[in-house]
């Protein structure tokens, strides 16, 4: 079983955002870059699931410029087996753009599972799975906080985080699967393991030898930051209370 898993570079979670002077875009200069977490959820997934013996390959994609690559070996250093490097030099694609660039490359690698976070933490989209898989025409399962293979059936059976509950389904493979928090948590790589992974196979692809139109769709005309939250006020009762809550109201 091959498991292709799609990553993306993102400012660290850690980070504090800044907006840049011009309101453009998002201050990227000397900030501290990470994979998302998310993408870490699924690296691991995909890693575990080789280790217990049911995948034989897992390799490790990511789209955008030189910088990537970094991240791409972040996942190798987990346990990928190999990368694939999707080079776009200018602005990361939008969801659609970027669901038909892994569907290229998807026609070629034929992985059995897609394994990618279910969102980024920079755009939030919560998109690019599901369009993958339309595009596809793959089953899907998102939002998943458990997995198991079922290697009798050839199923895999995910358990979803939904409104409700839970939901469990059983999905034919091939199919494209997104990762929540719950359903591990991603270790530590060890530096011998960071070490081997410099030395893993990386393969780079120019985005427009993909024949996908990259011309956007949408664009950022400004970004802002919230306003400041207002000072609190201490109230000397609940009958203040109540009045307060009462005059807002009206």
């Amino acid at each position: 079983m091959k498991i292709l898993v799609p990553v993306k570079r993102v400012i660290d979670a850690y980070v504090r955002i800044r907006i840049k002077r011009d309101e453009s875009d998002v201050e990227t200069q000397g900030v501290k870059m990470s994979m998302n977490p998310f993408c870490e959820i699924a690296v691991e997934e995909a890693v575990r699931l080789k280790e217990s013996g049911i995948a034989s390959e897992v390799i490790i994609l990511s789209c955008g410029a030189d910088e990537v690559q970094e991240t791409i070996r972040a996942g190798l250093a987990i346990g990928g087996d190999r990368g694939i490097h999707i080079h776009v030099p200018d602005t990361l694609p939008t969801p659609l753009i970027l669901a038909k660039l892994i569907y290229e490359v998807t026609l070629r690698e034929q992985p059995d599972i897609i394994l990618a976070g279910k969102q980024s933490i920079d755009g939030d989209h919560n998109q690019t799975g599901q369009m993958l898989a339309g595009l596809l025409g793959w089953a899907q399962g998102t939002f998943i906080s458990e997995l198991e293979i079922d290697q009798n059936t050839g199923e895999a059976i995910v358990t979803r985080e939904i409104d409700g509950g839970l939901e469990t389904l059983a999905l034919a493979l091939p199919a494209v699967l997104t990762t929540d928090l719950r359903l591990n948590e991603p270790r530590y790589p060890k530096l011998p393991n960071i070490m081997k992974a410099k030395s893993k196979p990386m393969e780079i692809i120019d985005a427009q030898s993909l024949a996908v139109d990259m011309t956007p769709r949408q664009n950022i005309l400004k970004i802002t930051a919230p306003p400041q939250r207002k000072a609190g006020r201490i109230l000397g009762s609940v009958d203040d209370l109540a009045e307060v809550i009462t005059n807002s109201v009206q």
